[in-house]
């Protein structure tokens, strides 16, 4: 159809028309314009909602960690990390066979296997090292602790793989060690196990992204994150077992108990599980939509978004040193990141 085309009505075929009586018919936009459109609304708002929803899962996990284990007083943080790596093999399991939100991937040689197993290993100390420690810290302190995940990642890349950084990327870190230090000090509900077993957490986060990047680098042996959890999630679960019924005890029978006077926990611990899904889920989709740096930068703000709604939702005190404190840290984490970008692009 031709732009701007009118159409001039015959006499007597519209009694209702008078002669010479124009009717404009507005043009059609074109196949082209229609696809140029959907391309510039539908990928920016694909991907604004997936950065939500990992701010929302992030940060939901972390307040329902803490309501479970310190304030509802389901103190059985092992138990829960076990839930979650159930959680996270079914819908692993679900997402990748029958959503297709991945393709699977094969595990090709017991060499393989035992690189992924010990990659379990130090996933489980992790996380549940981080659940335990939210039982003795506010949210607020934990996250300022686990800002510190660069310092620690630095450090075990010099010592397993002689990586040496510029001295610009060193000096940058400098910043998120003192705004610890000044955090600490100023912590009103510091508890020394807590930071103890959160610091721990911490360097077990950083330990597993620098033995992933170290034993997982051939190309026949390269997982994307939704596979790797497929395969470490339950591995998890059966290291956690023995170490649920050790030292947690009856906590099946006693779950069970509670759920048979109040099933609101329920609720509680399979939206819990399913929200700890959900942030694996959604750090794959936003690492897919946007990039590994994209992501490391959001991670450093989410780190204060979460702090802040904690505060807000469990009025734990908090104190001028120890909010300069966290900021210091966050803004040495900024600048971390600008470093190890520079320094990339030089070596590049």
């Amino acid at each position: 159809m031709v732009e701007g085309q009118s159409w001039t009505t015959r006499r007597g075929s519209n009694p209702r028309l008078e002669d010479h009586q124009v009717v404009e018919i507005p043009s059609t936009p074109t196949a082209d314009v229609r696809t140029t459109v959907r391309s510039i609304l539908s990928p920016n708002v694909q991907t604004a909602a997936i950065i939500l929803s990992w701010y929302l899962s992030n940060i939901g996990v972390l307040l329902l960690n803490k309501y479970l284990l310190s304030i509802y007083g389901y103190r059985y943080p092992i138990f829960l990390t076990l839930l979650h790596m159930l959680s996270c093999a079914a819908y692993s399991f679900l997402a990748i066979n029958y959503l297709h939100l991945a393709p699977l991937q094969q595990i090709v040689s017991r060499r393989q296997l035992l690189k992924i197993f010990s990659l379990s290993v130090i996933f489980c100390f992790s996380v549940v090292c981080g659940n335990t420690s939210l039982r003795y810290l506010p949210v607020s302190f934990n996250q300022a602790i686990g800002a510190t995940t660069p310092f620690f990642t630095a450090i075990f890349a010099f010592i397993i793989t002689c990586k040496k950084e510029s001295a610009e990327v060193y000096c940058a870190l400098l910043p998120v060690v003192f705004g610890i230090v000044i955090a600490s000090n100023s912590e009103p509900l510091f508890h020394l196990f807590g930071f103890l077993i959160c610091v721990g957490s911490t360097a077990g986060r950083a330990l597993k992204s620098v033995i992933q990047g170290l034993i997982l680098t051939s190309d026949s042996e390269k997982m994307n994150s939704m596979n790797l959890l497929l395969y470490m999630a339950p591995m998890a679960a059966v290291i956690l077992v023995p170490f649920t019924v050790y030292l947690e005890g009856n906590v099946v029978g006693v779950t069970v108990q509670k759920a048979r006077e109040d099933w609101f926990i329920v609720f509680l611990l399979v939206g819990n599980a399913t929200v700890a899904y959900l942030v694996n889920l959604t750090n794959f989709l936003v690492t897919k939509h946007t990039s590994a740096l994209t992501l490391q930068v959001l991670g450093n703000a989410k780190a204060a978004v979460a702090a802040v709604v904690s505060v807000l939702i469990f009025r734990n005190p908090v104190t001028v040193m120890g909010m300069a404190g966290f900021g210091v840290t966050v803004m040495g984490v900024g600048l971390y990141s600008e470093a190890k970008k520079r320094s990339k692009g030089t070596a590049h």
